[in-house]
């Protein structure tokens, strides 16, 4: 395919600075967690790349084990940077992660210097790319010395192998702690990717107001809660959905009769506001101060469309707001909690 970008791409995305950086992220990212793996992208993941780019969303966001198989994303990723996207690398923000397991033996996950280095050179080499303009630690590593994780990550952005250094799923403890190393080598941490939605609302306890006054940006990963967020589990689960499917991420044990009304009462509050409950989910998530960006999967480019569209809509009255805190309980769905607990 001979693509050409859209003239227009950037007249109606809206965009928001990254903390205390000199970086703006559109409000709306694409995560190529799901749909962007196998042997080759197929022609509809091939289609929502261009269609997000043509609508200005400019990040997309990777890691190491995407795929699945693990690393087949990037792969996938890299071909498209090399042909359809070569002219635009620099309006593009590319990232990606390491930190979950990789490879067999003691050395293929988690923080240590060896495992974090070595993934960010497979990373670079599947993409073809010189460098990623985010790198993050992944995950808290409880057995690796946070000093070490830091020595990885500090001789990734010293090399030039990454433009801007992030950490995702660590505890509001851990992120003070992995800034203050960071800051004694005169390196900033630009962005924090923690899981956050109207029924995963840890974020809220203390790390969004830590962050803000960190100066740190956050990508909030998981918005639509893996799905459950749209009108696809109103009733349940359907057979063609993520929760019905043995291998997906999304535990169908998540889906139970208390999340369910709540996923019920959240979408009457959406219709009012003339919104489906996936773009109210987007709005609300945006809605937190602390939030630069929402990260979005996709499994088509309609679904890319109408989460776009979320951003025609991002006000809420303190009535609106007052409601949705009433039904929004959390839902007991952060399979990433362990990470965020030390």
């Amino acid at each position: 395919m001979n693509y050409k970008a859209s003239p227009k791409r950037y007249s109606n995305m809206k965009y928001r600075r990254c903390g205390k950086s000199g970086v703006d992220l559109p409000l709306i990212s694409l995560g190529l967690w799901h749909n962007f793996g196998g042997k080759q992208l197929t022609s509809e993941a091939k289609k929502m790349l261009f269609y997000s780019f043509d609508s200005g969303i400019t990040h997309f966001d990777l890691a190491n084990n995407y795929g699945p198989p693990a690393g087949s994303a990037e792969a996938n990723f890299g071909k498209i940077l090399s042909k359809e996207f070569k002219r635009y690398r620099d309006e593009l923000i590319i990232s990606s992660k390491a930190g979950y397991d990789m490879w067999e033996g003691p050395y293929g996950e988690w923080g240590s210097k060896k495992y974090i280095i070595a993934s960010c050179d497979q990373s670079l080499k599947r993409m073809g790319l010189d460098y990623v303009d985010i790198f993050y630690s992944h995950r808290f590593d409880p057995n690796t010395p946070l000093d070490e994780t830091a020595d990885a990550l500090e001789l990734i952005y010293r090399s030039g192998k990454a433009l801007y250094i992030g950490i995702s799923s660590y505890s509001s403890k851990k992120t003070i702690e992995m800034f203050n190393i960071l800051k004694k080598r005169n390196i900033k941490i630009f962005i924090h990717q923690p899981s956050y939605s109207l029924i995963n609302r840890w974020f809220e306890k203390d790390l969004d107001k830590n962050l803000i006054k960190l100066g740190i940006g956050t990508i909030a990963f998981s918005p639509l809660a893996q799905g459950m967020l749209s009108d696809k589990y109103l009733k349940g689960i359907p057979k063609a959905s993520r929760a019905s499917d043995p291998k997906s991420a999304l535990d169908k044990s998540f889906i139970t009769k208390r999340n369910i009304k709540i996923i019920s009462d959240l979408n009457q509050i959406a219709k009012k506001r003339g919104q489906t409950l996936s773009q109210m989910a987007l709005a609300w998530v945006l809605n937190n101060k602390a939030v630069t960006t929402a990260l979005i999967g996709a499994s088509s480019v309609k679904q890319i469309k109408e989460n776009i569209e979320s951003l025609n809509n991002l006000n809420f009255s303190k009535s609106e707001l007052k409601e949705i805190n009433k039904k929004a309980k959390d839902g007991n769905i952060n399979k990433w909690a362990r990470s965020s607990s030390y």
